[in-house]
């Protein structure tokens, strides 16, 4: 068996895969190593929400609208479960309006389209919105959702069938060295596998591949809490549903005028200290995901953020939903966490203990928004390989 490579990437969630992708379309072998027989980390346990609307007005933006123009383009050719359904931003005050507003203004500058919606078009467009919550709202019609129990998989599965990736799940990696003329990458089973780079994309998995990097560094874990409702087919809520809360969290909106007038106290103490913002989505089996709660704690003390799903917490978001939905049925079918890890300094860590091994982790919450546009431009930064011609 020919155990070497151009590229090896270690972990298959979304930056390592997306990282694979671009690699193997500028024309390298690539040899993809994933711990678990399938990602079941960050990538799957999320809303699946695609929002350039969320991000802030720099490079990471453009990132996010590369990854929706590629999640798109893929979709046309394979079903990695994207939906063009859109998001809607709504404003539960006058005040979170004028925000609202201000941003559509900056997006129509930056050629980014975006729509204004009274309180009686957002009901029109999400009759359960409840009226005494909503002041209006602010309509990304071109912005997509994925199925996130279901993207990463048939994304490998397209990379695989169309750019013949090699990808070996159910191989944990114990060891990345640097050789004599190449890299070397060994797996638990045994296995050992050259390549001239390595990418070490292992999400939360900080303890086993280069633990004095991850130890000196600033990344924190975070843990979240999310809850699902049984299918509810009489209710229907297109794209992702975000809300006044999501307003005065995502850095898109930190940049508009108005901004530093939405009080803090006008939000329950609670809802700040557990960073609970309010998220909707409807699964295509017709449950709606309701989240999101955020705890955090640095890698030395992550064990702190345990498996436990506080009822608590899932009180509290249900409390606020309820604030702004009306639903028929609010029994939860299921609750679990989700928990990912970011750098306190940067917006992605990465760092490289030799030059040809990379670690790049630590994208924080945006990672199904913007993984794939970042690893399009470090795949050029790092210059692995030449852009090839799509094959007919």
């Amino acid at each position: 068996m020919n155990n070497t490579y151009d590229l090896i990437i270690v972990g298959a969630g979304a930056l390592g895969t997306f990282h694979a992708y671009f690699a193997l379309q500028r024309g390298l072998r690539v040899l993809l190593l994933e711990k678990d027989a399938q990602p079941m980390e960050a990538t799957v346990r999320n809303f699946g929400q695609i929002i350039p609307s969320g991000m802030s007005e720099d490079e990471w933006f453009d990132y996010a609208r590369v990854s929706l123009a590629t999640y798109k383009a893929i979709q046309a050719e394979h079903d990695i479960s994207i939906r063009p359904n859109g998001s809607l931003y709504l404003a539960s005050s006058p005040m979170e309006m004028q925000v609202l507003e201000e941003k559509h203004d900056r997006y129509k500058a930056l050629g980014y389209a975006s729509q204004v919606l009274t309180a009686a078009q957002c009901r029109q467009r999400l009759p359960a919105v409840r009226t005494d919550y909503c002041a209006g709202g602010l309509l990304f019609e071109q912005e997509v959702t994925a199925e996130p129990d279901q993207m990463i998989h048939r994304l490998l599965a397209y990379l695989v069938e169309r750019w013949n990736l090699v990808y070996r799940p159910a191989t944990p990696v114990r060891e990345v060295k640097a050789g004599s003329g190449s890299c070397e990458v060994f797996d638990t089973l045994g296995g050992r596998y050259a390549a001239a780079q390595v990418l070490v994309c292992s999400g939360r998995d900080s303890k086993f591949l280069f633990p004095e990097v991850f130890a000196a560094s600033d990344l924190q874990l975070c843990k979240l809490q999310m809850l699902a409702t049984y299918p509810l087919p009489q209710i229907h809520l297109p794209g992702s549903i975000l809300t006044g809360l999501s307003i005065r969290r995502y850095y898109a909106f930190k940049s508009c005028p108005s901004f530093p007038l939405l009080r803090p106290e006008e939000v329950e103490p609670a809802l700040r200290q557990w960073g609970i913002h309010l998220l909707f989505k409807q699964a295509v089996d017709g449950s709606i995901i309701i989240g999101d709660t955020h705890e955090y704690a640095d890698l030395a003390a992550s064990d702190t953020l345990d498996f436990n799903n506080s009822d608590q917490l899932n009180q509290l978001m249900l409390t606020e939903a309820r604030r702004i939905l009306d639903l028929p049925d609010w029994r939860m079918q299921r609750a679990w966490n989700g928990y990912y890890t970011q750098s306190k300094s940067q917006e992605i860590f990465q760092h490289s203990p030799d030059p040809r091994i990379h670690i790049i982790t630590g994208i924080g919450g945006k990672g199904m928004t913007t993984a794939c546009g970042f690893a399009q431009h470090n795949v050029a930064q790092l210059g692995l390989g030449r852009l090839q011609p799509l094959a007919n």
